[in-house]
């Protein structure tokens, strides 16, 4: 047991740099105080006594401003980062070295028994604010970005944002690269663009090309003595050449 929360606190000094000292994440971080409770409560849970699981669990959301089901299924060095306002319903399941940053949301879409919660696979981050609904699968090493609404699996090593929640990029390079680069924090980068900015751009260049290659028609036509009727279209605003 020392062990494990040996390696709880190791993690969250990787993950926080705010991070003074041992007895500072010992005693004022309310991710770690969630963590231990839910463990606890998940290991009573399992034994069958289901109340007093859940009264524990009410315990620590009133304690932490946390609220984790004690049903839920976490994995090796979680952090919760901040914590306040985070929830996690029953059937959710967490892998190793997850994070989650304050106002996430693991919650269902469904009112009916069984898996209704998401599963995040290892090295998941989730940004703050960002909801996770029904029972969908987050990929390994994925980065859902801040008050992002995710309602659909991701696959791994991927970025997504949005409402609803949109891919941006695959991440493939970057788990070559993961000691260098390290994490995002809240699951987003500075210099990341709007997906749906990012796809009008992509439109705009595809209607730039084809421009182009019709021009290069109209004179080899023109060049077998064949006109062509020209009607004038206005041209995109910064394409001109």
């Amino acid at each position: 047991m020392l062990n494990k929360i040996r390696a709880e606190v190791d993690y969250i000094f990787d993950r926080d740099p705010a991070a003074q000292s041992v007895l500072e994440i010992l005693t004022c971080y309310p991710g770690f105080h969630a963590l231990l409770i839910q463990r606890l409560s998940h290991c009573i849970w399992n034994h069958g006594f289901k109340w007093t699981a859940r009264f524990i669990a009410h315990f620590s959301r009133w304690l932490t401003g946390i609220e984790i089901h004690p049903g839920a299924k976490i994995g090796k060095r979680f952090f919760i980062d901040h914590g306040m306002g985070v929830v996690i319903g029953e059937t959710a399941v967490i892998g190793d070295d997850c994070t989650l940053y304050h106002g996430v949301t693991l919650g269902g879409t469904s009112w009916k028994k069984g898996k209704r919660h998401p599963t995040l696979e290892n090295g998941v981050v989730v940004g703050a604010g960002a909801k996770i609904l029904g029972p969908i699968n987050i990929g390994k090493n994925a980065r859902v970005g801040s008050n992002a609404v995710v309602v659909k699996s991701i696959p791994a090593h991927s970025t997504v944002t949005g409402i609803p929640g949109r891919i941006r990029k695959s991440q493939s390079l970057r788990e070559k690269t993961a000691n260098k680069i390290g994490f995002e924090a809240y699951g987003e980068t500075a210099n990341m663009p709007d997906p749906i900015i990012e796809a009008i751009n992509r439109m705009l260049d595809h209607i730039h090309q084809t421009d182009k290659q019709m021009q290069c028609m109209r004179e080899a036509l023109k060049e077998a003595g064949i006109e062509c009727r020209e009607q004038k279209i206005s041209k995109l605003e910064g394409f001109e050449e």
